[in-house]
């Protein structure tokens, strides 16, 4: 039977990943076909300054560096990514009536709300990786459990890094520690996998890295956002004062990310048309789980392939993306979609 709200002109909400959604080549197929997706990311290469190149040539390249999944070259990229999908579905005429980010992703949606400029999001950006490149040797653990599942495997510093869906959290911190607690989890039966991440994001063991960003934040002139951003470090929406605090962002790489339980609470207050503005599907696929989605109450689609690496594909999954919002009765201006 058709759901009767398929047809309704549900708002727009922008969904971008963070660290271990990172793939050689994402998007790269928009490059040079999709003129604001290519001015972006230009940009923030010219921004980035002398790494901007190298950061670039790997992002290119079918066989990059092993530095691609280090913080060096997977932050970055990811940031340069989410934004310039960003700025793509904004050229077309859509304002977004949210924007969500899971880790470096709700950097991205900040800097496409007006927090900070983008200049100012490269010289941070800059700044973080130099800082975090320097901690201790960590990673990240998916786990397919409950955070209160895991709090007995929680020791030397490995702690809950994010919660993802009721029954899915990354667990967090320095290689060895979290080593031991993967060989516990799986003898216990659990369904463990490592993240493509070489620090442990979201963990005490950033804490130093995140005292030394501090400055860097204070000089920086923040901004009320003048989109709606949902944040998932606190599971609700960003106020005006929190956007402006720089502790508050100068701490995101050691705080979890309750991205699960805020995009829940976001389709409480509303029926939407979730759009994952990033590489890998990851938060596409979270977000059909979610009851408002298998309800038919809200619905999501993604801007790229699950598998990065077939230029046509990238330009396929855009067109289709742009086709999606029209037909729930958005005006497209199709001159700007692959210009």
């Amino acid at each position: 039977m058709p759901n009767p709200q398929e047809n309704a002109k549900r708002p727009v909400v922008l969904l971008f990943p963070g660290q271990g959604a990172q793939q050689a080549l994402m998007g790269a197929g928009l490059y040079r076909h999709a003129s604001v997706f290519t001015d972006a990311m230009d940009t923030v290469f010219r921004l980035l300054g002398r790494e901007g190149k190298s950061i670039r040539a790997d992002w290119l390249s079918g066989d990059p560096s092993d530095l691609f999944d280090d913080v060096t070259r997977a932050q970055p990229l990811l940031f340069a990514v989410n934004y310039a999908l960003g700025r793509t579905v904004m050229s077309w005429g859509i304002r977004p009536a949210a924007l969500l980010g899971h880790s470096v992703g709700e950097l991205a949606a900040a800097a496409l709300a007006g927090v900070f400029s983008l200049a100012d999001a490269a010289r941070l950006m800059t700044e973080r990786i130099k800082i975090l490149a320097d901690t201790p040797p960590g990673g990240m653990l998916a786990v397919a459990a409950s955070p209160g599942e895991v709090e007995r495997y929680l020791s030397g510093h490995v702690g809950i890094g994010a919660v993802n869906a009721p029954r899915q959290v990354l667990l967090a911190g320095p290689a060895g520690p979290l080593a031991a607690a993967e060989r516990r989890l799986r003898a216990d039966g659990f369904t463990c996998r490592m993240a493509k991440a070489r620090q442990a994001f979201h963990s005490t063991l950033l804490s130093d890295a995140a005292e030394r960003s501090t400055p860097g934040w204070r000089q920086t002139e923040l901004r009320a956002p003048d989109l709606t951003i949902w944040s998932a470090y606190r599971g609700a929406v960003l106020s005006s004062d929190l956007a402006r605090d720089p502790a508050f962002w100068a701490r995101q790489p050691v705080d979890p990310v309750l991205f699960g339980p805020t995009l829940e609470s976001m389709l409480d207050h509303g029926d939407y048309l979730l759009i994952e503005a990033g590489p890998g599907q990851g938060l596409t696929t979270l977000a059909r789980r979610q009851p408002a989605v298998t309800s038919g109450r809200s619905a999501v689609a993604a801007m790229l392939p699950a598998r990065a690496g077939d230029p046509s594909a990238d330009r396929a999954a855009v067109l289709a993306v742009a086709e999606r919002i029209s037909t729930e009765g958005h005006d497209i201006d199709w001159d700007a979609v692959l210009k």
